[in-house]
């Protein structure tokens, strides 16, 4: 029982603790009087990318790689179809010429590249597929890529990479203590997570690719979803529609890249159409920014996107 109990407080831990640490280490940049655009490309990109990262850590050091690569697809899946469908719902999300041309495609590339990395069974003939430690690097290298391009914008456009009212203003010694317990949060979150998602599948007979794609992928995009709901009432929808497309490239990039280099992570042939269905999501984006209104996510397209995940999860579940 008390690995269940452990299991839910986790994405309490996890959740909390990420808010944790960019609470602190955005009020520790700011006193020291580190720019917003370091402080946007680091700590709040990286913050928001946290639960994901440490589940995939402990995923990966635990030898649990299903759940590894199942929390990535699922949350990059969710992102899309979750979380822009139910912020399209509260507000219709324009989209800037930029996020169309370069940044969702970007998105769609990561999960592209990841499907033919992963294939080494159907692409180069090998006994097993696997995300090895020299693709992992491969994916890091598309990241620093991307990071590259984001300083290049910020610089044009540095405003619209932070909102400094969000940013605290604390003690040292304040801020460095919510930077120890967001740690300390991330670390025993994501362990708990883990480690009662292994329980769990086993003790229902599913896999722990489903329980990876399914419930831990809906909570480490739980901190996606509140800052685009967030955007979308306070009528940023940059913010919206540029956190979930930002976050989809670091979980595959970043984090998946880190976590193969920490530890190959073996690939099932079944997670294909996983795959098929995160790129699926990441292109669907790109022709309805040009149908109904021109450049803009409208309510019925965000009806369409949830009902599409309602399917995908009834799909895994059943």
């Amino acid at each position: 029982m008390l690995i269940y109990i452990l299991f839910v407080l986790g994405f309490v831990f996890l959740i909390k603790g990420a808010d944790l640490l960019v609470e602190g280490a955005s009020s520790l940049a700011k006193k020291f009087k580190i720019n917003d655009l370091v402080i946007g490309l680091t700590i709040v990109a990286f913050g928001t990318s946290a639960p994901e990262l440490f589940v995939n850590l402990s995923a990966s050091i635990n030898g649990s790689t299903e759940i590894a690569i199942g929390n990535i697809l699922g949350s990059n899946i969710a992102n899309v179809l979750l979380i822009l469908g139910v912020t399209a719902l509260i507000q219709p999300i324009k989209v800037q010429k930029s996020t169309i041309w370069k940044e969702i495609p970007f998105s769609l590339l990561a999960v592209i590249i990841v499907g033919i990395m992963a294939n080494d069974i159907f692409i180069d003939g090998a006994k097993n597929s696997v995300l090895s430690r020299i693709d992992g690097f491969i994916l890091i290298a598309f990241f620093s890529i991307f990071m590259y391009y984001i300083v290049e914008i910020s610089k044009k456009n540095p405003a619209a990479l932070i909102d400094e009212e969000g940013i605290k203003k604390m003690s040292n010694l304040k801020s460095i203590g919510f930077i120890i317990m967001g740690l300390i949060g991330l670390v025993f979150g994501g362990e708990w997570i883990v480690n009662g998602a292994v329980k769990i599948a086993e003790r229902i007979g599913m896999s722990k690719s489903v329980i990876g794609l399914t419930v831990i992928a809906i909570g480490t995009s739980l901190p996606e979803m509140a800052t685009s709901i967030v955007a979308a009432y306070k009528g940023k929808s940059d913010i919206a529609i540029g956190n979930v497309v930002g976050s989809n490239i670091f979980n595959v990039f970043w984090i998946l890249g880190l976590s193969s280099i920490i530890k190959p992570l073996p690939f099932l042939a079944s997670s294909n159409t996983d795959i098929l269905v995160a790129i699926f999501s990441s292109a669907l984006l790109f022709p309805f920014m040009f149908v109904g209104k021109k450049h803009q996510l409208d309510k019925w397209q965000g009806v369409l996107f949830l009902g599409l995940y309602a399917a995908y999860i009834v799909y895994l579940v059943f």
